[in-house]
């Protein structure tokens, strides 16, 4: 299994007990419609498999799970921190018509004064909105995701046209 036949679903965070439990912290949005019987585990850049015994899907992003042959916290500690992938076979099957904000990463941003700013490589969900970076010639642009500042979104064309508030991207240099 190699990184670009698996997608990222998140880290190990923490051991839990003595007996090799370790807690995944998901950071794959549709946690709860994967499927787990094999986990990749990104060790010195390779992906290793990891057999699931047991798993325990928790509401606050985390699961819960027992690996065969992990039956020890000593041998669960060298997981710790650890990104974990599943192959992307397993990757669950979105409805066309759920678009979500990170499906905006790779969409080049055009600013209604100041013309096309970059690509976005990044979005974040804050508290109270999502925030989308730019890459603006080497420099990050941050702005946030809301309705008052996206003028429209082209799919087709990977395109978001938006109207920035008077001096934020001066502020980052352009």
């Amino acid at each position: 299994m190699t990184l670009e036949q698996s997608f990222y679903i998140g880290y190990i965070s923490k051991t839990r007990g003595l007996k090799g439990e370790v807690q995944i912290f998901f950071e794959f949005e549709d946690y709860m419609d994967l499927e787990f019987d094999v986990l990749f585990v990104e060790e010195n850049k390779k992906l290793i498999p990891y057999f699931v015994d047991e798993l325990k899907l928790q509401k606050n992003s985390t699961a819960y799970v027992m690996l065969e042959d992990i039956d020890h916290i000593d041998k669960a500690q060298p997981l710790l921190r650890k990104k974990i992938y599943l192959s992307k076979d397993k990757m669950p099957v979105r409805d066309a018509d759920d678009f979500r904000y990170t499906d905006l990463i790779g969409y080049l941003v055009m600013d209604e004064h100041h013309g096309e700013l970059g690509k976005i490589t990044d979005v974040q969900e804050m508290p109270q909105q999502f925030i989308a970076t730019v890459d603006m010639n080497g420099k990050e642009l941050m702005f946030p995701l809301s309705d008052d500042l996206i003028l429209g979104i082209d799919a087709e064309e990977e395109v978001i046209e938006v109207d920035l508030p008077e001096g934020l991207v001066d502020l980052y240099g352009a």
